[in-house]
């Protein structure tokens, strides 16, 4: 098998059960966590920067732009407040998250990843002039009555999804204008949040309330090892994406919020009615549609260009 797919397996496996990580922290408010998971998330990417030989490539590619759009963006002072924007919206998915899973509502973070591809359509119709194909109107559609029908019978909106959702989403439309890649743009976003960060660890320290160092040696652990949990499967991610297709990508990211699911109905026995299957089902039947209406086209492209490359000239 590719080895982009198992990078790819790698990466979203990891990133599935990252809830059991959280819940051993569950002891620690979850704002020290993410910060914590923030300063030494930049920490170990530069220290793999510094390792690979890849410091004065990084510092390059943040300097010079390498897209039309970012120049202009550049020459009118915008260019900082993408990277700025991007950090701060991963930072409230990080937060959100890790608050959700250690409160008890990773079926509900679940919920945020499995509408997170829909979401980021619908994001690029609105904001790219992106043009959908007549059956993608399907699954969008049918994911905006499940999340309607969840709404209804949870009497709320299904907050935490939607901020997950929607967090992840922007980011991701941010992603699209920026020139770094996964690696270096995730390092240059932990770069931009941990002065912040460490000045919040540095007043909790000072007033008493820090977990860091305070609460035994396995917190201490733990809380280092928050960068490794996401900084290796960025690192994963990042190189399967250079091997393998956006298209295989695709269908492996289900991965992640399949796994948060299981863990939360079967390990930690979060509640699960009928009614909410019935809401997860219409959503889990939009994104079937989705990912096959996706690969149909695809290989439909393939096709065409094959046959186009076998036509005598």
């Amino acid at each position: 098998m590719n080895k982009g797919i198992w990078y790819g397996i790698g990466a979203y496996a990891a990133w599935g059960v990252l809830p059991v990580f959280w819940k051993l922290l569950q002891h620690v408010p979850a704002l020290q966590i993410v910060s914590h998971r923030i300063v030494w998330s930049c920490v170990l990417l530069c220290a793999v920067l510094a390792l690979s030989g890849q410091w004065r490539e990084f510092r390059s590619a943040v300097r010079q732009p390498e897209s039309d759009l970012l120049l202009s963006l550049q020459r009118i002072g915008l260019a900082s407040g993408i990277y700025l924007g991007a950090a701060t919206l991963i930072g409230v998915n990080w937060f959100v998250y890790v608050w959700a899973v250690n409160a008890g509502f990773i079926i509900e973070t679940s919920l945020g990843y499995f509408i997170n591809p829909l979401v980021s359509v619908a994001l690029g119709v609105i904001f790219l002039r992106e043009r959908l194909r007549p059956w993608q109107w399907l699954p969008v559609g049918l994911a905006t009555i499940g999340v309607l029908y969840l709404t209804f019978i949870y009497g709320a909106l299904p907050w935490i999804a939607l901020t997950l959702a929607l967090a992840f989403g922007f980011y991701g439309l941010l992603k699209k204008v920026a020139p770094l890649g996964s690696f270096y743009g995730l390092t240059l976003e932990t770069a931009i949040l941990s002065p912040l960060v460490l000045i919040y660890l540095i007043a909790i320290e000072w007033v008493g309330e820090g977990a860091f160092l305070h609460t035994g040696l396995l917190t201490d652990v733990l809380i280092i090892c928050a960068g490794v949990v996401t900084s290796v499967p960025m690192l994963l991610f990042a190189s399967a994406a250079r091997r393998i297709p956006l298209s295989l990508v695709g269908i492996l990211q289900y991965i992640a919020p399949t796994l948060q699911f299981l863990i939360g109905v079967f390990v930690y026995d979060e509640p699960f009615d009928m009614e909410r299957l019935l809401g997860f089902s219409i959503i889990w039947v939009a994104l079937l549609i989705f990912g096959i209406e996706g690969w149909l086209t695809h290989r439909a492209q393939r096709a065409v260009v094959a046959s186009e490359q076998q036509s005598p000239a």
